[in-house]
């Protein structure tokens, strides 16, 4: 029997548990989000993607709808001259694009499917053996009654849920330590992690010792701060002029439709 080739995901916990350490190449792979909602969704496309990046050769992407945002699939290392976007009209003619690709020499093969037979993943399982190809299938239902297809059995190899962190949704206050990537007008956060600072939050004024983490003016923050606890200068008062007129600041709201 001759050794399968792997991708380790450089995660301890992750790779000791799979056989030869990695996610077996050559094999069909399933992804679907944790719950059945649109971000779970997203993070189960970008837990693909980042598979997919690690890979050699073109990537393959099969869809029905033209709803996958490309930059977003960039952040997770898988540049997009690398992919080719397949959108097929129904999930029968994903389906064979899917075998097709695997077949095709591309290194990795992405679907987007609501229903996976045990059929038609054997025959996935097949052509990504055959080639060395990894297939990654994710699962996405327009409805909830198709989200239940998931607990049917089917040929891949692992299957796997994917959830965002709920500090994401639930956090008063969020630490993030990352990189800034501009593009234009925009300006993207590019989050490498993520602490939750809501208890720190909600101690602010009821405590006698120094605010434990930097402050300062924002354009300070990379320098760590002026080390001036706030809650020792003058407090904030309006702009008066001699003529005892009141300047407020004018909040504008901009519509991104």
């Amino acid at each position: 029997m001759r050794d399968r080739t792997v991708l380790p995901f450089g995660v301890a916990a992750i790779d000791r548990v799979l056989p030869g350490g990695g996610l077996a190449v050559g094999a069909l792979h399933e992804v679907a989000g944790g719950g059945n909602g649109a971000v779970d969704g997203a993070a189960a496309a970008l837990f693909a993607a980042g598979i997919a990046a690690r890979t050699a050769g073109k990537v393959l992407w099969c869809v029905t709808r033209p709803d996958l945002f490309a930059p977003a699939i960039e952040q997770a290392g898988l540049r997009p001259g690398r992919v080719i976007y397949v959108e097929a009209g129904d999930e029968k003619s994903v389906l064979a694009c899917f075998e097709e690709g695997l077949r095709g020499g591309f290194g990795a093969v992405v679907a987007e499917i609501a229903r996976l037979s045990m059929t038609a993943s054997r025959r996935l399982q097949l052509a990504a053996e055959s080639s060395g190809a990894i297939g990654i299938a994710i699962r996405r239902w327009r409805r909830q009654t198709e989200a239940t297809d998931f607990g049917q059995p089917t040929a891949a190899e692992t299957r796997w849920r994917v959830s965002v962190r709920r500090v994401l949704l639930s956090s008063a206050m969020l630490g993030v330590r990352g990189r800034i990537q501009r593009e234009g007008e925009v300006v993207h956060l590019v989050a490498h992690e993520l602490t939750d600072l809501s208890a720190e939050l909600a101690s602010v004024g009821n405590r006698e010792t120094p605010f434990p983490l930097p402050h300062g003016r924002g354009d300070e923050a990379h320098r760590g701060g002026s080390g001036i606890d706030p809650r020792g200068m003058p407090e904030a008062r309006d702009i008066v002029d001699p003529y005892e007129h009141i300047d407020r600041i004018k909040v504008k709201t901009r519509d991104f439709r």
